[in-house]
């Protein structure tokens, strides 16, 4: 039997101090047969959760302690819906459905349960690319500049000015692209 109980708890948080993740997971399947995923997260303020989603599951999030935001958003990225769980308000959690995306901002020390039908990396978890329009966009630049034979090389400055887009978003974009 696992026993979830304040000295759990206190050790998760202790981990998830010194962690650069600034959280912890504690699995909590009992065999190696299990798909699921079942397991406490004990979350620290300032900890980044990407923007990611669960095609496969919907995922169950009940607070034990703390207190964070689940936040929502539409395939462009743009916030869709966010929901406080404190259980001072009396929101303890909350089902998020398969193939939303979503994060969390964590407010003060947090730990929640957190399962899903399916393992992660089985359950085809995508983490959301905010730069997937500025990629397809200088994908286009570099192919219309390439067929008309009037540049060679296409620099990130020339692509900055061309989009009219921050020169280190598109610095980022062209190395992620391995251009």
């Amino acid at each position: 039997m696992i026993q979830i109980d304040k000295d759990l708890i206190k050790n998760l948080f202790d981990k998830a101090v010194v962690s650069e993740r600034k959280r912890m997971n504690y699995d909590l399947r009992t065999s190696e047969s299990d798909t699921s995923q079942r397991m406490l997260n004990a979350m620290m303020p300032g900890t980044v959760v990407p923007i990611h989603r669960h095609p496969r599951s919907n995922e169950n999030v009940i607070l034990l302690c703390g207190k964070l935001v689940e936040v929502l958003y539409d395939d462009e990225g743009n916030e869709t819906d966010r929901l406080l769980l404190d259980p001072t308000l009396g929101n303890f959690g909350c089902v998020v459905p398969a193939d939303v995306w979503h994060t969390v901002e964590v407010l003060e020390p947090t730990v929640i349960y957190e399962a899903k039908d399916v393992a992660f990396g089985q359950d085809g978890s995508e983490i959301f690319d905010s730069m997937k329009k500025l990629k397809e966009q200088i994908t286009y630049l570099i192919g219309m500049e390439r067929q008309s034979g009037s540049m060679d090389v296409v620099t990130p400055l020339y692509v900055s000015r061309m989009l009219n887009v921050p020169l280190e978003d598109v610095e980022k974009c062209m190395k992620e692209m391995g251009i």
